[in-house]
């Protein structure tokens, strides 16, 4: 079975574990595949004998039967442009904080292994968006949001918004999210906008700080096309596809639907989402329980 290994840093306090999650991939007679990136700060903690090969793109990593995600949240949203429509299952292993996403604890490795070995992993296709815009050239999919915001301190962006065609509202904001039923317990959450269940088929509208507290989130089929025009007085602003962030220009159209594939997030088969809000909200942690 070839196991692929991703990671952006590599801290002391991590080498312990990643030695002896090396030790049993070898031990469990798995090729292993490891970031480009993690090349040479693994060589430095990995034992003599335990053979890896090096993946840097999506063509290298085509093959591999599993991705293990070795951080926090952000770290799993980077798998995202190398796995792309290959289907590989995507687990995320937290070393990192919150960890909606990557929800399985570096502690339960063993468990991970076990039942990847004996195919007990269960998977949760992630619905993805995709942005289309003649003058974004970016990688176009991503898995929690696509987020509009200013991008000087002082100012307001004027966000005009159609759901098939038809005007919804101009929103006067600092910024705006759509976000998939997956991103719905992250940006989208802290901006007051509601949890979807993953099976959900739906996207939900989020506004960053809007100038009219009247106007709230809004939940739309993921079947939906989303236009959004930013009034071009506002020069510049920041597009956002999950932890991507580039400067943009106002003025032109920015649409967005549902990607043709989707993500498939593993889990442990004992584990769901509503164990996952109760656990990383802290739900029923409350005396009167």
């Amino acid at each position: 079975m070839k196991i692929a290994l991703f990671g952006k840093n590599i801290i002391e306090n991590h080498h312990s574990f990643l030695e002896k999650l090396l030790q049993r991939l070898h031990d469990l007679d798995c090729h292993i595949l490891i970031y480009e990136q993690w090349k040479s700060p693994i060589e430095t903690i990995r034992k003599s004998g335990i053979p890896y090969d090096t993946f840097a793109t999506y063509h290298d990593l085509r093959s591999a039967d599993y991705l293990l995600s070795i951080g926090g949240d952000g770290t799993l949203l980077d798998t995202l442009p190398l796995v792309h429509n290959t289907g590989i299952p995507v687990l995320g292993i937290n070393i990192g904080r919150l960890g909606f996403l990557s929800a399985v604890s570096r502690d339960e490795i063993e468990t991970v292994l076990d039942c990847i070995i004996n195919k007990k992993i269960m998977l949760e296709p992630r619905t993805l968006l995709e942005i289309k815009s003649d003058d974004y050239d970016g990688y176009k999919f991503a898995l929690n949001e696509i987020s509009i915001l200013k991008q000087l301190p002082a100012s307001m962006l004027s966000i005009k918004t159609f759901i098939d065609g038809e005007f919804l509202n101009t929103y006067w904001a600092d910024g705006l999210i759509v976000a998939t039923p997956t991103g719905s317990t992250a940006y989208s959450l802290s901006c007051g906008g509601p949890i979807l269940m993953p099976s959900s088929e739906n996207f939900v509208i989020t506004p960053v700080a809007n100038h009219n507290l009247t106007v709230r989130p809004v939940v739309v089929p993921d079947s939906s096309k989303i236009d959004i025009e930013v009034d071009k007085k506002a020069g510049k602003f920041l597009l956002g596809l999950d932890s991507r962030i580039t400067s943009f220009s106002a003025g032109g159209k920015i649409i967005l639907k549902c990607a043709d594939f989707k993500l498939n997030l593993g889990r442990l088969p004992d584990r769901n989402f509503c164990t996952t809000l109760r656990a990383k909200l802290t739900w029923g942690h409350d005396i009167r329980n």
